[in-house]
C-alpha cells in the first residue's frame, strides 16, 4: 500500500496535541481564545479585556441604600511570540503521523512547552498568599493550610490544583505513601511519582518551577506615616541604599489583619501583601523605601465592597518579611483555574507559501508554515504560538514555600 502525505492540517493537529499534553500549568488554568483576531490573524501587543467579577455589600435595615454597579476589568496583551524552527523534508512525510509524530514534533513540541510554562509560571510572582515552611521538607499540613486559604478567599470547589516542583513532590510522595488504599493508585505514584487527587487537589509535578530568592531585607522595617491606603507604601527603617526588597517578596504589618471577602470581618489573620515593583525595591541612604504592593490597602473607611484589611497600619508599625534574605526557597503552587488566565490569538495566515496551517485546540491557537528553500534545496518550517497570560484573582492561589 502507497504511504500517502501527511497535510498540512494533520500535521498542525498532532503538533497542539502534543503541545497541549505537555503545558502541565497552563492546562490548568483559564485559557480563552479570543476568535475576533480570526480572519485577519492578530499581532503583538493585541490586547484582551477580562472582566473581573463585581462586588457589593449589604444593607442593614429597612432604608434603600443603592450603589452603582462599578464594572473592573484587566487588560491582557497577547504580546509574545514564540516558536520552533525546523526542516522536514517530503520523504520525512511519508511516515506514519505517530513515527512523525516520535520523530520530529515531540521533541519540538517539549521545547516550545517549556518555554511557555516558565513564562507564565512566573505569575506566582502575583501571588501574595504563602504557606511559610522555608528551609524545611513540604508536608501535607502546608498543603491543608493552603486549602484553608482557598477556602477562605471563597474559591470554587471544582478545578483546584496542586502544582508540585519536584522536591515537594518527592517529599509528599514519601510522606503520603501509606494514605492510598486503592492498588493501582499506589503503582502509579510509585512508578511515576505521581500522587494522583487528594484534599481536593489534582496533583501535579513540574520540573519548571523556580525558586525565589528573598531580597536582603536589613534593617528594621517600619510603616512611615500613618493612614496609607492604596497600591503603595512608604516605609522606612531599611538597611541605607541597599536592594531590601525582590519582586514577589511577600510581608505582612502589624496589627493589619485579612477580612473575609463578604462580610469583611476581620478573620485575625495577618495580611499578606506582595512586592510587585518589578526591579525590586531599593532604600534610599537614609533607609527610606516605597513599595508597591498587591493587595491594595483598602479599609473600612474606604470602598466598602473592596476593603481588603481590618484596619489601616499605624506609623512606625513593624514589617515582617518572610523568607530569609538573601537566600532561595523552592516555590509550588496551589490554585483554584480562575486565579490566572492565558489566551492565545490567530496569526496572520502568508500567502505564496508551500504551505500552511492553523489550528485552534482547547484554547490554544497555532500557526505552522513551511517554504522551499531553492538556495539549499531544503524545506524550512516554522511553528508559532502567540500568547499572552494575566494574574486576574490572586486571592484564589496560594504559594507553597518550602525548602
Amino acid at each position: 500500500m502507497p504511504n500517502t502525505l501527511l497535510t498540512a492540517t494533520a500535521v498542525t493537529r498532532e503538533a497542539l496535541r502534543v503541545l497541549h499534553q505537555k503545558l502541565n500549568f497552563v492546562g490548568t488554568i483559564t485559557r480563552d481564545y479570543d476568535d475576533r483576531f480570526a480572519q485577519d490573524g492578530a499581532k503583538i501587543g493585541d490586547t484582551l479585556k477580562i472582566r473581573l467579577p463585581n462586588q457589593y455589600t449589604v444593607r442593614t435595615g429597612s432604608v434603600l441604600d443603592a450603589k452603582d454597579t462599578v464594572e473592573s476589568s484587566v487588560d491582557l496583551k497577547v504580546q509574545t511570540q514564540k516558536g520552533v524552527d525546523l526542516n522536514f523534508t517530503s520523504a520525512d512525510l511519508t511516515l506514519s503521523l505517530d513515527d512523525f509524530s516520535e520523530r520530529v514534533l515531540e521533541p519540538a513540541m517539549s521545547v516550545l512547552a517549556a518555554n511557555i510554562e516558565a513564562d507564565a509560571m512566573s505569575m506566582y510572582q502575583d501571588v501574595y498568599n504563602q504557606v511559610s515552611n522555608h528551609a524545611l521538607p513540604a508536608t501535607f499540613a502546608g498543603v491543608l493550610s493552603a486549602r484553608k486559604m482557598l477556602v477562605d478567599n471563597l474559591a470554587p470547589l471544582t478545578s483546584r490544583t496542586c502544582n508540585l516542583n519536584t522536591q515537594d513532590n518527592v517529599d509528599l510522595v514519601d510522606a503520603l505513601k501509606g494514605l492510598f488504599n486503592d492498588k493501582s493508585t499506589i503503582a502509579r505514584q510509585n512508578r511515576e511519582g505521581f500522587m494522583g487527587r487528594t484534599a481536593g487537589f489534582d496533583f501535579m509535578e513540574n520540573t519548571l518551577w523556580p525558586s525565589h530568592t528573598v531580597g536582603s531585607k536589613g534593617g528594621s522595617p517600619l510603616v512611615n506615616g500613618a493612614g496609607q491606603t492604596g497600591s503603595t507604601l512608604v516605609t522606612d527603617g531599611w538597611s541605607n541604599s541597599s536592594n531590601v526588597l525582590k519582586r514577589g517578596d511577600i510581608f505582612t504589618i502589624a496589627d493589619v489583619f485579612r477580612v473575609h471577602p463578604e462580610t469583611k470581618q476581620s478573620t485575625g489573620q495577618p495580611q499578606t501583601f506582595v512586592v510587585t515593583d518589578v526591579g525590586g525595591v531599593t532604600s534610599n541612604g537614609s533607609g527610606q523605601a516605597t513599595i508597591t504592593i498587591s493587595p491594595p490597602i483598602v479599609g473600612p473607611a474606604g470602598s466598602p465592597a473592596n476593603q481588603t484589611v481590618s484596619a489601616l497600619p499605624g506609623d512606625n508599625k513593624s514589617i515582617t518579611v518572610l523568607g530569609t534574605g538573601g537566600l532561595a526557597h523552592g516555590i509550588s503552587l496551589a490554585y483554584q483555574k480562575d486565579a490566572f488566565a492565558f489566551a492565545t490569538a490567530d496569526l496572520m495566515m502568508p500567502r505564496g507559501v508551500d504551505w500552511a496551517s492553523r489550528e485552534v485546540f482547547d484554547g490554544v491557537s497555532m500557526r505552522i508554515v513551511r517554504q522551499y528553500d531553492i538556495n539549499n534545496d531544503k524545506f524550512p518550517c516554522r511553528l508559532d504560538v502567540l500568547y499572552g497570560f494575566k494574574t486576574l484573582r490572586p486571592q484564589l492561589a496560594c504559594r507553597l514555600a518550602n525548602r
